[in-house]
């Protein structure tokens, strides 16, 4: 019974897309609280539309976006575009583009392999030569204090189902070139900094592993992994090379958000799929420990702020809180060998948007920005009362966010669907009741920097598209309610699938 009331609850809200379409919001588009907090859309760079404003034949099913520590640029990962574009903050004008497409006799760049990931599909092949090939880049991070941009792959290319090695391209920022690759594990999503600076942690969604890579050197020559640690079990991976299956589920654990605890002694990472919660790895004995549950089910991302633990969980659309000190202290029960699993409860939630992705707070730690895929929103939660205070409309189907280091600027990436929305990066200006505190950085790029924007506004209304295969069009489409009420029941039984585990 209860499959068939969560069922019914995935096709109303497929009715409800089916119903509204996907929207695009109007530049100038605006909400505000009554406290003073107000959000603005200032500004966009899309391909669904030539007569809109901010088209840019470069974003292609943008999955992420980095805004640089000092404030003066901002990097978007364009997966299916196979590329990463830098734009200047002040103006929002392109910079560079850095294309993700070797075509194999790039030997200087690579890494020496670490023997911890095998070519078990591809490298057996006659003069197959499994370092030429096109990256789709997923995530990113910066490390040496934003001289260097990690971007790891979801696959090679050749990889149709992502079951060999992927890569990781490390891309110099004040040259915006690659100086530097290495291998990872299958599927990987997320990556994070350690505080100190000296590692680098990949989570591989496809076969319940985490990397981690040593960085303590200034030299790029040097960096090297260090470890491979395996969250309970290694995923096996036999699939077809040509035939392409759904790896976005069906992947284990599905790990997905990463972070560091502050004093670096432990990484948390999230369990999407599975059953579920969070795994938690100890940093000073390479040692994987075991996995908290407690919180809600499908844990997509996570961040840690002033003593306490965030969550965004996508199915349920919510974003849950907790204590630092009380996940740790329930953590530390586990060792790794008897005990593998703990409960830990309290947890502070707040329903913001169905489809929770990245979530991350401004400089006080005030408020939380969350990018609501399903709900195609961008939602403002006061952290204090766990409330959500705000929302708005944003290009539909959302899933990356960051913001800058002074707050004044929130953008999201939207990746689309099935053929419709996303191929967006929305710009959204904020405005506090209070001022907010701003680190050195983030004060000398506010200064240094224009403070209107020079992309051109439009009073282009919201558009509604249809929900087709192949590429999102700029065009209206309706579909007669005979047809859509079949469109609606499908949509709700691949809506019932994905929504438990989508990337």
């Amino acid at each position: 019974m209860k499959r068939v009331i969560v069922f019914a609850m995935v096709c109303l809200m497929a009715l409800g897309v089916y119903a509204q379409g996907v929207v695009h919001p109007a530049t100038g588009t605006e909400v505000s609280t009554p406290e003073g907090l107000k959000v603005r859309l200032i500004g966009r760079h899309q391909q669904y539309a030539r007569s809109m404003d901010g088209w840019d034949e470069d974003i292609n099913s943008p999955k992420s976006i980095n805004i640089h520590p000092d404030g003066s640029k901002y990097y978007v990962n364009s997966l299916e575009g196979c590329r990463t574009i830098a734009y200047e903050m002040a103006t929002h004008k392109k910079l560079a583009v850095i294309n993700h497409r070797f075509d194999g006799s790039e030997t200087e760049l690579w890494a020496k392999p670490s023997g911890f990931y095998n070519f078990t599909h591809y490298a057996a092949r006659d003069g197959f030569n499994v370092n030429a090939f096109m990256g789709k880049p997923v995530e990113s991070c910066f490390t040496h204090g934003g001289r260097y941009l990690w971007v790891p792959y979801y696959r090679r290319s050749f990889d149709i189902n992502a079951q060999d090695p992927s890569a990781i391209a490390v891309i110099d920022t004040e040259k915006d070139s690659i100086i530097r690759m290495l291998e990872t594990g299958p599927l990987p999503k997320m990556i994070a900094t350690s505080h100190d600076g000296k590692t680098v942690a990949v989570s591989h969604w496809g076969n319940n592993t985490v990397a981690l890579i040593d960085v303590s050197s200034s030299s790029p020559a040097d960096w090297h992994h260090k470890k491979m640690l395996v969250v309970d079990y290694i995923l096996p991976l036999n699939y077809s090379t040509t035939v392409s299956v759904d790896r976005d589920n069906g992947s284990g654990y599905a790990l997905r958000g990463t972070v560091f605890t502050p004093d670096d002694r432990y990484l948390l990472v999230g369990c999407m799929g599975g059953t579920g919660g969070i795994a938690v790895i100890d940093l000073k004995e390479d040692k994987y420990l075991g996995r908290v549950k407690g919180m809600m089910d499908n844990v997509r991302h996570l961040v840690i702020r002033d003593g306490y633990l965030y969550l965004s969980i996508n199915a349920a659309g919510c974003i849950q809180k907790i204590g630092l000190d009380d996940f740790l202290q329930a953590a530390c029960q586990m060792d790794g060998e008897g005990k593998k699993m703990v409960n830990v409860g309290g947890w502070q939630t707040c329903k913001v948007g169905t489809g929770a992705r990245t979530i991350e707070l401004s400089p006080s730690g005030r408020y939380a920005f969350a990018a609501c895929n399903n709900a195609s929103k961008l939602c403002v939660v006061d952290t204090r009362e766990m409330k959500l205070i705000t929302s708005i409309n944003a290009d539909s189907y959302p899933v990356g966010l960051d913001i800058s280091e002074d707050g004044r600027y929130v953008i999201i990436t939207s990746q689309g669907r099935s053929g419709g929305g996303g191929n967006a990066v929305d710009i959204f200006e904020i405005t506090y009741p209070e001022p907010e505190p701003m680190t050195k950085e983030g004060v000398a790029a506010l200064n240094a920097r224009d403070n209107d924007l020079t992309m051109p506004d439009s009073d282009s209304t919201a558009v509604a598209e249809g929900m087709n295969d192949g590429e999102a069009t700029a065009t209206t489409e309706y579909l007669a309610y005979g047809g859509g009420g079949l469109a609606v029941f499908l949509a709700g039984l691949l809506g019932y699938k994905a929504l438990r585990k989508k990337c």
